[in-house]
């Protein structure tokens, strides 16, 4: 796939025409590569047999044939092959938050670290984990299909400071609203 980190070479068939792969084929039609020796840290850096890779652009191509797998494989899918990556956390980061509006009608939009914006809401929800021990947060939004961002730690604390109560089931809940849909993030057994 990638001769060297920074070298800006690709194989053919990783810039190949998305279109060309059949629609109806699945990641299993596809005659793995097995390991591409990539791992996608949980900052969000990308790397190749350990190295980072500096060039934003060769991740952003990376990143568009990124898929995850039902049993939470990462995969780079191409319409000639594919390759298991590893993924310490989410395969994106949430950098910032834009905020338009209030209450139920407000949209929340977050930009990765690749640039791209996703709105929270019914599509693209905004899930919170915690950690067992200690109850930590652990902020997600999904960005597009199985593949999530973490939010970043200030990231977070800008939602925090837009939480409201919310009655749900009988309880009051701490949680945003993004396209008429209110996202718990409290734990629910707190």
């Amino acid at each position: 796939m990638v001769d060297e980190p920074g070298e800006s070479s690709t194989s053919p068939q990783m810039i190949g025409d998305e279109g060309d792969a059949d629609e109806g084929a699945g990641v299993d039609s596809l005659p793995p590569c097995g390991d591409f020796e990539m791992r996608i840290a949980a900052d969000g850096t990308w790397f190749y047999r350990g190295s980072p890779i500096e060039r934003q652009r060769l991740v952003r191509l990376f990143s568009t044939v990124l898929r995850r797998e039902d049993d939470g494989q990462y995969w780079l899918v191409t319409p000639v092959e594919r390759g298991r990556i590893e993924v310490e956390d989410a395969p994106f980061v949430a950098v910032e938050l834009s905020v338009k509006g209030d209450g139920p009608e407000r949209v929340l939009a977050f930009r990765t670290n690749l640039d791209d914006w996703v709105e929270a809401g019914p599509e693209a929800p905004l899930r919170f984990e915690h950690e067992p021990e200690s109850g930590e947060p652990r902020p997600y939004v999904l960005v597009r299909a199985g593949l999530e961002a973490r939010l970043l730690r200030n990231v977070y604390y800008h939602l925090v400071e837009l939480a409201e109560p919310q009655q749900i089931e009988g309880r009051e809940r701490l949680g945003v609203w993004s396209k008429g849909r209110f996202f718990p993030m409290d734990s629910p057994g707190r």
